[in-house]
């Protein structure tokens, strides 16, 4: 009986994906965990243009199609990353474009670099030193800004790398499965999935599937409930990017918007309007792709 209470008395994460995104404001910090186009958190992305959000820093280790859409939307003002692109349908172009017009600022890493910055902030380390980038065109403008600092290391005094912790305010990871405290799988690689979660302030998770608690095997979690604000189901909240073990990307999705993308102006919006603008969820953006 003691279990059983114990069990009822945990906190239930579940709410809607417009519930999530209503508690995002203008000019927040994101994190996202997509790669290319896996994993992507694009049900996510569609409702926080739905919702008109604006003012968004987001920092990705490697962007993909859910940041070229927020990029597209112009809800970023802000863009921290390592590299990016939709993989063989072509470049981050909204992003690009954005980032040569000036109206999206970037802070370029190496992926470790990044990587590391992530991981500084999950252990609460004051800095993290690294020799990624040393020699690369990357380094003057970070430190520039003051995101790195050239330092020599106290042992051997070669030169390296300081690096400041990250701490997004929201994390956002579209994972497999999640039970109703927020405790969620992740199949396949986990890239900086984990650093991510741990170094963001709130973490908010979109799953294929909800289970009661208790129900997943506590060796396979990812992400512990602990650290999650919500949690919303939205199957296929993915598409058009791969979930690994539950759908793969949808190639003719992915051209249809690369070629939107790359043209800007009004093929982009018309995109944008007939697949996000102008539907109400993400079932109705389903049934709109539905051959």
């Amino acid at each position: 009986m003691a279990a059983m209470a114990a069990t009822a008395a945990r906190p239930d994460r579940v709410v809607s994906l417009r519930e999530i995104v209503a508690d995002i404001p203008d000019g927040s910090h994101l994190a996202l965990a997509g790669f290319a186009i896996t994993r992507n958190a694009v049900a996510f992305a569609h409702e926080l243009i739905r919702a008109g959000t604006r003012g968004l820093t987001v920092t990705q280790v490697f962007g993909g199609f859910e940041t070229d859409l927020l990029a597209a939307a112009g809800a970023m003002d802000c863009l921290t990353y390592a590299s990016g692109s939709i993989d063989r349908f072509g470049l981050l172009y909204a992003v690009n474009r954005a980032v040569l017009d000036g109206s999206l600022a970037l802070s370029e890493y190496s992926g470790l670099a990044l990587a590391l910055r992530l991981h500084a902030g999950a252990l609460g380390l004051p800095f993290v030193t690294t020799r990624s980038m040393l020699g690369s065109d990357l380094v003057a403008p970070l430190v520039a800004t003051g995101q790195a600092a050239e330092i020599e290391s106290p042992f051997d005094g070669a030169p390296c790398l300081a690096l400041p912790p990250l701490h997004p305010d929201i994390a956002v990871v579209h994972v497999d499965v999640a039970d109703r405290a927020g405790n969620a799988m992740v199949g396949g690689p986990v890239w900086s999935i984990p650093e991510t979660a741990r170094a963001s302030r709130m973490v908010d998770l979109v799953a294929e599937e909800i289970v009661e608690v208790g129900e997943l095997d506590p060796s396979r979690i990812t992400i512990p409930g602990l650290l999650v604000h919500a949690v919303a189901r939205v199957p296929h909240g993915g598409h058009p990017t791969a979930v690994y073990g539950h759908y793969d990307f949808d190639a003719a999705h992915l051209r249809q918007y690369a070629a939107a993308s790359n043209a800007g102006g009004d093929a982009l919006d018309a995109y944008l309007d007939r697949f996000v603008r102008g539907v109400a969820t993400f079932d109705e953006y389903l049934e709109e792709v539905a051959p």
